[in-house]
């Protein structure tokens, strides 16, 4: 009988992912890796400032991680160690399905999980929205800061009808000066309560347009979430143009 790779994961939706999928496999995450709430592995800081000794000290046959949440110099760290570091690159859904397949085989996964199969249909299954709106989508305040081109939750929010209006600038992630997102030409503001907490209290103030307040979670993360997450920000976007 083989045995049960050691992985560490750096990524918060990859944790999910592996966690529920093949359990045991995990031996350290990221403090922000919150979910499963039960998982109990040793934690190893946070995604862009892990403790790379402790990961070292681990020795685990794999690192799991993502080009955008962490940083290169960590994963050069890692490598240098000797230890197997897999990198994903995730801009949109169909390269999510793709990379969460990938990790979870390397994680010792005997199949492609049901919960994998369920998110594709759910997205497959949309059926194409009646109207389309324009958006901005703050990921953060104070500077503000926006989706640009090329992003995850850009690509499942256009699938879902919403298309950002910043999907064209130069960035990924562009500073925005308040004035200019105040007088942006949008339908809607986005919200989502994470990586920035937005509230009813906090962001939708700025914007002369409705809010949606959406899961941060459902939004961003690629992982078991995503089967119910056509569903959850659905519903949200539904209430704020209500």
């Amino acid at each position: 009988m083989s045995r049960t790779p050691r992985v560490v994961s750096l990524v918060p939706s990859l944790t999910e992912a592996v966690a529920v999928t093949v359990p045991g496999t995990l031996v350290g995450a990221t403090d922000w890796c919150t979910h499963p709430a039960e998982l109990d592995v040793v934690r190893i800081r946070g995604t862009k400032n892990p403790d790379v000794d402790r990961i070292i000290g681990l020795a685990p046959d794999l690192v799991i991680a993502n080009e955008e949440e962490n940083r290169a110099p960590d994963l050069a760290a890692l490598r240098d160690a000797g230890l197997d570091v897999l990198v994903t690159e995730i801009r949109d859904l169909p390269g999510a399905l793709r990379e969460l397949e990938r990790v979870l085989t390397a994680c010792g996964a005997p199949s492609r999980p049901r919960w994998l199969d369920e998110a594709a249909a759910a997205w497959d299954g949309l059926e194409s929205p009646a109207r389309r709106l324009r958006a901005a989508i703050p990921v953060w305040r104070r500077p503000w800061m926006v989706l640009g081109r090329d992003t995850f939750a850009g690509d499942l929010l256009a699938r879902l009808g919403v298309d950002n209006v910043y999907a064209d600038h130069a960035d990924r992630y562009p500073r925005l000066a308040a004035d200019e997102l105040r007088t942006a030409d949008i339908d809607l503001a986005v919200l989502p309560d994470e990586p920035y907490r937005f509230t009813r209290d906090d962001g939708p103030e700025l914007f002369p347009v409705p809010a949606a307040l959406v899961s941060g979670r459902h939004l961003t993360w690629y992982g078991p979430s995503l089967a119910r997450a056509p569903e959850v920000l659905g519903a949200a976007l539904r209430a704020a143009l209500r």
